[in-house]
C-alpha cells in the first residue's frame, strides 16, 4: 500500500512540477522587446508558428529544409506601413525544438486600437505584390525585390529574425535595385509595344493576302479538266476572278480595300466550294500548283536580272537637269571677261600651313555639296583650300559655279586634267590599259554586256582617269605636306581640321577600316587563287574605305608609293589579280602603310544600305553615299537624302532653269 502511494505521489509531482519548470525555463530564455512594435511582431510570429506547427505532419520534408517561397514580411516603422517581398531561397534554421515553420508577421496601424487580422494583411500583400511595378496601395508604400540580407538577419544560434537596421528609403542598394526594376519594366513595355506594332502590321494585310490566295485557287480550278467541262462553273469562276481582281487592285493593306471586300471574299469562297466538290483529283491540283510555283520562280529570276541591269544603268546616267546645268554654266562662263574668270586668294594654293582638300569630280552639284558642307562646319573657313580637278567637258562649268557661288572665305582652285601633261600612257600604266583594245572590247562589245556578273565594273567611272588621280597626289601638289582626299558623294558634318594633327606613325594613308563584316576583307577584292596575291597578302586582312583619307605626302615620296602602284598595275595587265576600280589597287599599294582612324570620322553605306545606324550617322564627321543610290538620283534612299539636299539651294536661278528639284 505504501509503495502504491509513493508511486502515485511521484506521478503527481512529475505531471504538476515538470510543466512549471519547463515554462520557467522558457521564460528565462525570453528576451524582452525593445519597443512595443517588436513585441507585437514577436508575439504574432510566435502565434503563427504555433498555428503552423499543427500541420507538420503534412509537411515532413520541411522539418530540416529551407523555406523556398516565404510569403511576405510586413512590418511597422514609425507608424507607416512598408511591405517587402522576401527573396526566394531564404533559409530559416531549426530552433532547439527542431520545428520549421513558414514565417509570417503582422503589421501595426497608426491607431493600435483598429488592428486588422494579420493573416488577411499578409494575404492581401501577396496579391498586390504580384502586380507589375510592385504597387501596393494608393499611398507611398511600395513592394521591392531586395536582397535577403537587406530584409532580415538570420541568427544561426536560435533562429531569431531581426529587422534590418536601415529603412528601405535610406538603403542605396535598394534604391539601385528599384531603379533596375523600373528600367526592366520599361524595357518590357517597349518590347511589348514593338511586338504590338509588328502584330498590327501583320494583321493590316490579312484580307489582302486572303484575296490573293483565293485568286490562286480559282486559277488552279480553272485549269482543271473537270472544271473546264462544266461551263456554268467555269463562267462563275471567271466572274469571281474578275470581281476579286477589281477589288484587290493595287491594295497593299486592308485599309486600301473597298467596303465590299468581305462580300467578294464570301462569294469567291462559295464558288470555290463548288469547284472543290466538282473535282476529286488531288494529284492534278498538286501538279498544277508545282507548275505555277516553277513559273513564278522563273519570272522572279528574270525580274531580278532586269532590276540589277536597270539599277546599274541608272547609276551610270545623270538626270536631265544635271546635264542641263553644265551647259548653262559653260555658256555663261565664256560670256564673261577674262578678268572676271579668276578666283581670289590664289596665294594660298601652295601654303603648307593651311588645310588642303583634293576633290576629283565631273559632277558640279555633288562637288558643290562637298565644299559647302565642309565650309559650313569649319571653325575658320579662311584656312581651308579646295583643289578641284575635273575633265575638259566640265572645266568651264565648274569654274563658273564657284565664281558665282564662292564658298565664303575659303580658297578655290579648279584645274583641268588635260593640263597635266606629265600624265600620259608612257608614264601611267593604267592610262595605257584604259586605251587598250581589250579594255574597249570589255566595255563596248554587245555580246559581253549580257553578263550580269560584271555589270558593276562597266560603270564609266572606271574608264575615267579622274578616278585614278588619287594615286598621283604628290605630282599634283608637289609643295604640300598633307592633303585630305574627299569623294564627291560625301557630306561633311563636323570640322575636319583635327585630321591634320593626327600622328600617322610613319604611315602614308589615314583611313577608317571597314571590316565589321566579312565581305569587307581583302579576299573580297583580290584574287587569292593567284599565287602572287596569296604570297604577299592576308585574305582576312581588314579593308578600309576611300572617300575621306588623310595622306602624308612627305612619307608618300619617301616610300615611293606611286612606283609601287605602277608595279602592281603592270602585273595586273590581264586583270587576273583584281577587277577594275581603285580600291583593290589601293589596298595593295597601301598594304601595311595605312593608319586606322576612329570610326566616327567616316560612316559609309548611305548609297546602298537603308539600315545604317541613325546614331552613327548623327555623330559622324563625314557620311558617305557609296553605292548606286546616290543622293542626286531618284533611286536614292529617301531617309538619307535630306542630309545631302540641305546643302543645295534649289532656289538658285541656274537650278530652277534646269528644273532641278529636291
Amino acid at each position: 500500500m505504501v509503495a502504491v502511494r509513493n508511486i502515485v505521489l511521484l506521478l503527481l509531482c512529475v505531471t504538476v512540477v515538470a510543466p512549471i519548470l519547463l515554462y520557467t525555463d522558457r521564460l528565462g530564455t525570453f528576451e524582452s522587446p525593445s519597443n512595443k512594435h517588436e513585441f507585437i511582431e514577436d508575439v504574432t510570429a510566435f502565434a503563427f508558428s504555433a498555428a503552423d506547427s499543427s500541420h507538420l505532419n503534412l509537411l515532413p520534408q520541411e522539418t530540416s529544409a529551407a523555406v523556398k517561397e516565404p510569403i511576405r514580411v510586413v512590418y511597422t516603422e514609425k507608424d507607416s506601413i512598408n511591405t517587402r517581398n522576401l527573396p526566394r531561397g531564404l533559409q530559416l534554421l531549426k530552433s532547439r525544438e527542431h520545428v520549421s515553420a513558414r514565417v509570417l508577421s503582422t503589421t501595426a496601424e497608426e491607431d493600435q486600437t483598429n488592428r486588422e487580422n494579420p493573416i488577411k494583411l499578409v494575404t492581401d500583400g501577396n496579391k498586390q505584390g504580384n502586380q507589375a511595378g510592385g504597387s501596393l496601395d494608393k499611398g507611398d508604400a511600395t513592394g521591392e525585390n531586395v536582397n535577403g540580407e537587406d530584409a532580415i538577419d538570420v541568427d544561426d544560434n536560435d533562429g531569431k529574425l531581426a529587422k534590418s537596421t536601415s529603412a528601405s528609403s535610406q538603403d542605396p542598394q535598394i534604391k539601385e535595385q528599384t531603379t533596375e526594376t523600373s528600367s526592366k519594366v520599361n524595357q518590357r513595355d517597349s518590347r511589348l509595344s514593338e511586338i504590338n506594332k509588328k502584330n498590327d502590321q501583320m494583321s493590316s494585310d490579312v484580307r489582302v493576302k486572303q484575296l490573293k490566295d483565293l485568286l490562286i485557287q480559282a486559277k488552279v480550278y480553272l485549269s482543271l479538266p473537270v472544271v473546264k467541262s462544266n461551263p456554268h462553273l467555269t463562267r462563275e469562276l471567271r466572274l469571281r476572278v474578275k470581281e476579286v481582281s477589281r477589288t484587290l487592285g493595287d491594295a497593299s493593306k486592308d485599309s486600301d480595300l473597298p467596303r465590299n471586300a468581305n462580300e467578294r471574299i464570301k462569294a469567291m469562297e462559295q464558288t470555290l466550294m463548288k469547284g472543290k466538290q466538282a473535282q476529286d483529283d488531288c494529284a492534278a491540283v498538286v501538279k498544277k500548283l508545282r507548275a505555277m510555283l516553277h513559273s513564278t520562280e522563273e519570272q522572279l529570276h528574270v525580274l531580278k536580272k532586269q532590276t540589277l541591269f536597270l539599277t546599274q544603268l541608272t547609276a551610270k546616267t545623270l538626270p536631265k537637269g544635271l546635264h542641263c546645268l553644265p551647259l548653262r554654266l559653260t555658256t555663261e562662263y565664256y560670256n564673261m571677261n577674262s578678268s572676271q574668270q579668276q578666283f581670289p586668294n590664289q596665294e594660298n594654293l601652295e601654303d603648307p600651313h593651311l588645310y588642303h582638300y583634293a576633290i576629283f569630280s565631273d559632277n558640279i552639284l555633288a562637288t558643290a555639296v562637298v565644299v559647302n558642307s565642309t565650309v559650313s562646319n569649319a571653325k575658320d573657313a579662311s584656312k581651308h583650300v579646295f583643289h578641284i580637278v575635273t575633265d575638259r567637258l566640265n572645266y568651264a562649268a565648274m569654274r563658273m559655279w564657284f565664281l558665282v557661288n564662292p564658298p565664303g572665305k575659303a580658297t578655290i582652285q579648279v584645274q583641268n586634267i588635260e593640263d597635266f601633261t606629265w600624265l600620259n600612257s608612257s608614264y601611267s600604266p593604267v592610262l595605257k590599259q584604259l586605251g587598250s583594245q581589250s579594255m574597249i572590247d570589255y566595255y563596248f562589245k554587245a555580246h559581253r554586256a549580257t553578263s550580269d556578273s560584271n555589270l558593276k565594273f562597266r560603270n564609266p567611272k572606271y574608264l575615267s582617269i579622274l578616278n585614278h588621280l588619287r594615286f598621283y597626289l604628290p605630282e599634283i601638289f608637289p609643295k604640300l605636306n598633307k592633303v585630305l582626299f574627299l569623294d564627291d558623294d560625301i557630306v561633311v558634318q563636323k570640322d575636319l581640321t583635327d585630321l591634320w594633327s593626327i600622328d600617322l606613325k610613319g604611315n602614308v594613308n589615314g583611313a577608317v577600316e571597314t571590316c565589321g563584316e566579312s565581305f569587307h576583307r581583302f579576299d573580297r577584292y583580290l584574287n587569292f587563287s593567284h599565287p602572287l596575291i596569296a604570297k604577299n597578302f592576308d585574305p582576312h586582312a581588314c579593308g578600309w574605305a576611300y572617300g575621306m583619307n588623310i595622306f602624308d605626302l612627305v612619307e608618300w615620296k619617301r616610300q615611293n608609293i606611286t612606283e609601287v602602284y605602277h608595279n602592281w598595275q603592270n602585273l595586273n595587265h590581264d586583270r587576273q589579280l583584281w577587277k577594275l576600280g581603285t580600291l583593290p589597287p589601293g589596298l595593295i599599294t597601301f598594304w601595311k602603310r595605312t593608319f586606322p582612324l576612329n570610326r566616327s570620322w567616316h560612316v559609309l553605306g548611305l548609297g546602298y544600305n537603308p539600315n545604317v545606324n541613325q546614331k552613327d550617322i548623327e555623330r559622324s564627321a563625314v557620311i558617305h553615299y557609296n553605292g548606286n543610290m546616290k543622293p542626286w538620283l531618284e533611286i536614292s534612299i529617301p531617309k538619307f537624302r535630306s542630309y545631302w539636299t540641305k546643302h543645295v539651294d534649289y532656289d538658285h536661278a541656274y537650278l530652277r532653269e534646269c528644273n532641278i528639284n529636291p
